[in-house]
C-alpha cells in the first residue's frame, strides 16, 4: 500500500463505517455491530437507544453500559457465548470470523500437542470452579500471555472472577468496534524530551517515529516510518507528530537520538556510549484522545510516562 511520512497507515481489517449513518436505522446498526460481543447481538440492540453517538468513544461507553445494566443471568450467557481459547470449537472450525482472526493472531492455531493439553487442562480446571469460559483478550497478545494469565485467575474468588471476565469482554467489543466504526478525528500525539543530566530542555534532538503494521494471521509484521523530527528550543516537536484522521490504534515507537545530542551538547560521556538510540514502544488504544508520550534522559538514563 501507498505510504506517506506523517500518516499511520490504516489498519482496519475492513471499510470503516460512518458512525452518524449506522445510527439512523436500527437495522444496520445490528447488520455492522452485531457481533462486535460475542453472539450477543442485544448488546448493540439495546444500545441504539443512545443512539446518536458523537464518536467511538461514546459507542463503546453506551455498548459497555448496556451490559452493566443487564442482569446477572444475561452477563453469565455473554460470558458463555464466547469459545475456549484453544478448545473444541476452535479445533472443529466452528469459531465466529473475529474470534478465528483473533486467536489465529495469537499462534492459538498453532500449539504443539503439549501446549493443547495444558490448554485444555486450564480451560477445564477454570470452567469447573466458576461455570463460564476464561475469557483473555488475545489480540496482540502470544500463546505464553495467555497461559501466564490462567494461574492468578484461578485464584480469584467468583466474584472477582466474573468482574474480571466481563472486562476482557469489554477490551474484545472495543477493538473489534475500531475495526468497523471510523474514530472521530480528535485525537493527536505529541512528545517532549527533558534533558535531565542538566536540567533543560533537550533542544535539536532527532526524534523518529514508527508505526507497527500488522501481517496477515501466521506472518510477521514490520515497522513503517511515519516521520522524523528535531525538538525545538523547548525540547517539544513544533507540532504534533500525528493528529485527526492520521491518527490510527495501534503500536508506535519513538526513536530518540540521544547519543548523538548529548555529544553535540559536551556532556562527557564513555567511547562506546551507554545509550546511543533510545526506542520507546507504546500503544495508542483510543484514537480520539490526546497521547502525550515524552522522555526523560541523561546519559545514563531515561523515563517515560503517559500524559494527555
Amino acid at each position: 500500500p501507498a505510504w506517506k511520512e506523517g500518516k499511520a497507515p490504516r489498519r482496519s481489517i475492513r471499510m470503516s463505517s460512518c458512525l452518524a449513518e449506522l445510527s439512523l436505522k436500527r437495522e444496520e446498526f445490528l447488520r455492522v455491530l452485531g457481533g462486535v460481543y460475542e453472539k450477543s447481538a442485544w448488546v448493540a440492540d439495546r444500545a441504539f437507544a443512545c443512539a446518536p453517538f458523537e464518536s467511538l468513544s461514546a459507542l463503546g461507553a453506551a455498548m459497555k453500559q448496556t451490559v452493566a445494566s443487564a442482569s446477572e443471568a444475561e452477563q453469565l450467557a455473554l460470558l458463555c457465548a464466547h469459545p475456549d481459547l484453544a478448545g473444541k470449537a476452535a479445533l472443529a472450525g466452528e469459531l465466529t470470523k473475529e474470534s478465528e482472526g483473533e486467536q489465529a493472531q495469537a499462534g492459538l492455531g498453532s500449539l504443539t500437542e503439549e501446549e493443547l493439553h495444558t490448554f485444555t487442562e486450564m480451560n477445564t480446571a477454570y470452567r469447573a470452579k466458576f461455570g463460564f469460559p476464561f475469557i483473555l483478550a488475545v489480540r496482540g497478545a502470544t500463546k505464553h500471555t495467555v497461559l501466564a494469565a490462567f494461574k492468578p485467575r484461578l485464584s480469584n474468588s467468583r466474584g472477582e472472577e466474573l468482574a474480571a471476565a466481563l472486562a476482557q469482554v469489554h477490551k474484545i467489543a472495543w477493538m473489534r468496534m475500531r475495526d468497523i466504526v471510523a474514530a472521530k478525528p480528535t485525537g493527536k500525539l505529541t512528545c517532549h524530551v527533558l534533558d535531565t543530566a542538566r536540567g533543560c530542555p533537550a533542544a535539536g534532538m532527532r526524534v523518529q517515529l514508527r508505526f507497527f503494521v500488522e501481517g496477515a494471521p501466521g506472518s510477521e509484521g514490520e515497522w513503517k516510518l511515519v516521520g522524523t523530527f528535531h525538538t525545538n528550543g523547548d525540547g517539544r516537536l513544533d507540532g504534533p507528530a500525528l493528529q485527526g484522521d492520521a491518527f490510527k490504534h495501534g503500536a508506535y515507537e519513538w526513536l530518540f537520538g540521544v547519543g548523538a545530542y548529548f555529544a553535540a551538547a559536551g556532556v562527557p560521556s564513555c567511547g562506546t556510549p551507554f545509550l546511543n538510540e533510545v526506542p520507546l514502544r507504546f500503544g495508542i488504544d483510543n484514537a480520539e484522545q490526546h497521547y502525550h508520550v515524552p522522555l526523560l534522559c541523561s546519559p545514563w538514563s531515561y523515563s517515560t510516562y503517559r500524559g494527555s
